[in-house]
């Protein structure tokens, strides 16, 4: 038992859940295994409490370090505004600059408030889109969050977001009155999309531009002219794929404009910042309404998101974690032509994700990360680019993967029993409550 594991057993005994944050739960990778904590993290690399160093090839703190860890640009921004304060009873200078800056990359807007949380973005452009159209009924495509507006969809039918990411999410908490005000279509399902407008009067269509799939047949064209002639609010949820694959939103690919999007993950490379983007028509609804939180006004998140952006657009980074990805999925489709272990690969380029098709997917993926682990990586079935990723350490993953693969391949065939492999108990997959 290593002192990671040590302590997260504590951590089970005084935090509900044991962590904050789902996708950051030991039993989502390898139960009773998984280092857990970190001490320190630098590049893409990452030490944890016994001082083992790991090379991060899984999510980069699920996506919010898309320039690497401890970026010393964005640290020594940090620094030198914490020598100034970073709160007072008066605003700080650095959120109309950001502002600013939000505007520019994105000349379709007009206004902009910010949060810190992806959560909390996604809330308060429901809170804005509501107060603007009139109108409290969504129809929703994607992974929104954790907050009451968004869970609610699973009053209606039960488990209606078990496609959007996660299966076995339980309202419980959520005021039953809030059932059907919440509406899941499928991507690229645009007739789907007409009927629950027509069905249920939707005033807010609230969707993601991408996740795993590209859109088909003028999708996303279609969706905006919808919104438009229907006089409903459209936003695009950008907090995952925002200056993934261009400086800014991943909708200036298709050239669709939304009325609002969110960004967020990446916009301070690690620290703490989100922003709501949107016409003015539409943002300045918030003034009928009460949107408004303490620590949104603190001078970190502003400060780093600023130098974050000035990083990316100086190093087109986005270029540069879209070809590593192309490359990481090319080691990937390798190792798997080469053993006929087929796996189906989806998302973006720079936070792609790969799945076993097999029966045995779930133990697959279990002892993938174990052997992994074994060989100094933080690795699982997806990888989210980083600046401070190299060739070469992808190249040293490959190398694992192949061996991995290849045992895979032997339990395929009746050679190996996948079980007796394994090491740990088998990772969950979806949200699974803790014993």
């Amino acid at each position: 038992m290593f002192k990671g594991q040590n302590l997260y057993n504590k951590a089970k005994k005084l935090i509900p859940g044991g962590t904050m944050l789902l996708s950051k739960r030991p039993e989502m990778f390898l139960p009773d295994l998984w280092p857990s904590y970190f001490n320190k993290a630098i590049g893409c690399e990452v030490w944890d409490l016994d001082g083992v160093k790991y090379f991060d090839c899984s999510t980069m703190s699920v996506g919010t370090n898309a320039l690497g860890y401890r970026n010393n640009e964005v640290d020594n921004a940090v620094n030198e505004i914490l020598k100034l304060g970073n709160m007072s009873t008066l605003n700080c200078p650095e959120e109309v600059l950001l502002a600013e800056r939000l505007i520019e990359i994105n000349p379709w807007a007009d206004m902009v408030r910010f949060a810190r949380t992806g959560g909390e973005a996604n809330s308060v452009a429901i809170r804005i889109a509501r107060a603007a159209s009139g109108n409290d009924k969504i129809a929703i495509c994607g992974y929104h969050g954790w907050h009451d507006w968004y869970l609610s969809a699973n009053h209606n039918n039960g488990n209606d977001l078990s496609n959007h990411l996660l299966s076995g999410l339980n309202p419980a908490g959520v005021p039953k009155g809030l059932e059907n005000t919440v509406f899941p279509f499928n991507y690229n399902d645009i007739d789907y999309l007409k009927k629950i407008i027509e069905e249920h009067k939707i005033g807010i269509i609230k969707m993601e531009v991408v996740r795993n799939i590209e859109p088909k047949d003028r999708f996303l064209d279609d969706v905006r002219q919808l919104a438009t002639k229907k006089g409903i609010v459209l936003i695009f949820d950008e907090c995952t794929s925002g200056f993934r694959e261009t400086f800014g939103g991943i909708h200036q690919k298709f050239n669709v404009e939304p009325d609002i999007a969110m960004y967020g993950k990446a916009l301070g490379n690690g620290y703490a910042i989100t922003a709501v983007v949107g016409k003015r028509s539409v943002m300045e609804a918030a003034q009928k309404t009460f949107i408004s939180s303490t620590f949104w006004t603190e001078r970190i998140g502003p400060t780093a998101a600023l130098k974050t952006l000035e990083i990316m657009e100086r190093e087109k980074s986005w270029e540069i974690i879209t070809a590593l990805g192309n490359y990481m999925q090319e080691k990937w489709k390798f190792s798997s032509k080469k053993y006929e272990v087929n796996i189906k690969i989806s998302g973006l380029p720079s936070i792609s994700s790969f799945s076993f098709e097999n029966k045995d997917a779930q133990k697959f993926k279990t002892y993938l990360i174990q052997e992994f682990l074994k060989k100094g990586y933080l690795a699982t079935t997806s990888f989210y680019a980083s600046t401070a990723h190299t060739h070469k350490v992808i190249d040293n993953y490959s190398e694992v993967l192949d061996e991995i693969f290849f045992n895979i391949k032997k339990c395929i065939v009746g050679e190996l029993n996948i079980d007796n492999l394994l090491d740990s108990k088998i990772a969950h997959n979806g949200f699974q409550r803790l014993n």
